[in-house]
């Protein structure tokens, strides 16, 4: 006999993956589920986690699982599926920094958990856990402290991204320019590094880089 307990979770992992679609009401047949090796949180931890509704989250969910059907999405699937945004470039390098931004148990792998935490926080957190969130994809070694060296590897990545053909057109020399300025402006105590401290004081004092946070809010 099931205790109450299982028969919950039992409840919760048929409510978001699937197996038990309440949007639909259809139920996954047993080659669908054969393939998925991870099932997710249940529902109602995830409202509690997130800034998205029960609705929101089996949207997503059923969104995450067609493109990745096995539960969970790997460094080169997750390439694959950024590539289609920009392809007039090449995004494989700043789709990297963002996968290891979006793998927070530093395995190899982006968990629907792992991918609705971090949107939560870009779409709906507070201004402070954006720019955390934002401080965190910079600091590409997580020592909390971005280099020159980082910062210009964030850079050149996101050039790489956006193409050759772009308007206006990128000259060789913008990506150090935006690295110099970015660090006239954050690095107050002149020592080489820039600090979760000084990159939050600095950009919460910056009216442009407030207007492009809220540009994000409830975008879902």
């Amino acid at each position: 006999m099931k205790s109450r307990s299982q028969e919950q979770s039992l409840s919760d992992s048929r409510e978001l993956d699937r197996s038990h679609d309440p949007l639909t009401g259809s139920v996954a047949d047993e080659g669908e589920l054969s393939t998925v090796c991870y099932r997710p949180e249940g529902l109602d931890r995830l409202v509690q986690q997130t800034n998205f509704s029960k609705k929101e989250l089996q949207i997503l969910y059923r969104g995450f699982k067609n493109e990745c059907p096995s539960g969970v999405v790997n460094e080169e699937t997750f390439k694959s599926i950024y590539s289609q945004f920009f392809p007039q470039g090449d995004s494989s390098t700043y789709a990297h920094f963002l996968f290891d931004a979006f793998d927070t148990q530093n395995n190899g792998t982006v968990s629907f958990e792992d991918f609705v935490v971090s949107l939560s926080i870009i779409l709906r957190g507070s201004t402070a856990d954006k720019l955390g969130w934002a401080f965190n994809l910079y600091d590409i070694n997580k020592d909390g402290c971005i280099t020159r060296e980082e910062m210009t590897d964030i850079m050149n990545s996101i050039y790489d991204m956006m193409g050759k053909y772009t308007y206006p057109c990128i000259k060789d020399s913008d990506a150090k320019e935006h690295v110099d300025n970015f660090f006239q402006k954050m690095d107050k105590n002149k020592d080489g590094v820039v600090t979760i401290d000084e990159f939050l004081e600095t950009c919460q004092k910056d009216e442009n880089i407030m207007q492009s946070m809220m540009m994000f809010d409830n975008v879902i």
